[in-house]
């Protein structure tokens, strides 16, 4: 049984710096690192869908961390009153007798 290679993130920027710096073909890349074609576009798609990532701002980052936050204390604090209106729910059927 074939043990399956893993490669590191470092690897991975290696092997597709070769392709797109080097200008080597894709063909030659998998036949040298013994990888599947499909691999290699997997890990394309990848580098490139996480690529603008890298260029947003810090104070992007921020205000998203900022609003992220905001939010989760809206959602803490409406919890908060879902349980208090429960209780007062289930205080008023008791007095009511409905349960």
């Amino acid at each position: 049984m074939k043990i399956r290679k893993r490669y590191t993130p470092q690897e991975k920027v290696k092997i597709l710096r070769e392709h797109l710096d080097e200008n080597r073909s894709v063909a030659e890349i998998c036949k040298t690192y013994r990888i599947h074609p499909n691999q290699f576009y997997r890990w394309k798609k990848e580098l490139f869908e996480k690529a603008p990532e890298l260029f947003t701002s810090q104070k992007d980052h921020r205000q998203a961390e900022k609003k992220l936050e905001t939010l989760e204390k809206q959602l803490a604090d409406r919890n908060e009153i879902i349980a208090e209106l429960l209780q007062e729910n289930l205080k008023l059927k008791k007095v009511n007798g409905e349960i």
